[in-house]
């Protein structure tokens, strides 16, 4: 067992139901006035890629479980580090995206998704 890449995995699943549960939840209360079509086809389009994301949440959790509870995967390595630099790109891109907002500083720490992935990406390369 790989208790560190295991973390990951129970980390993931706890953000795969966030994301599910509350995240839908979040992103329907901005739901935008229906006569506004241009307005609501773009919410339409960052719904539909908001879910995408929720199945790349499930798959990287389902592939961390096997790989932590399993020797299944005979390049476990080095999908391993491939994942934790995934996490790293993750939070990098999201950091990336909240300065190129110009985000000020609490907003950081009210979206601080960013954590969680520089918590993961290290955790993965230590599992590997």
């Amino acid at each position: 067992m790989n208790i560190p890449v295991l973390i990951v995995a129970c980390i993931m699943l706890l953000a795969f139901i966030a994301h599910i549960v509350g995240g839908t939840k979040e992103t329907l209360n901005i739901s935008p006035n229906k006569e506004n079509e241009k307005l609501t086809l773009n919410w339409k389009q960052a719904m539909c890629a908001f879910q995408m994301l929720s199945i790349d949440l499930f798959v990287t959790m389902v592939v961390l479980f096997i790989i932590s509870l399993t020797e299944i995967i005979p390049f476990e390595y080095e999908l391993t580090i491939i994942l934790s630099v995934v996490f790293l790109m993750w939070g990098v891109v999201w950091l990336i995206q909240l300065l190129w907002l110009k985000s000020k500083r609490k907003e950081y720490f009210l979206l601080p998704q960013w954590i969680i992935w520089f918590v993961c990406s290290p955790l993965l390369y230590w599992g590997a």
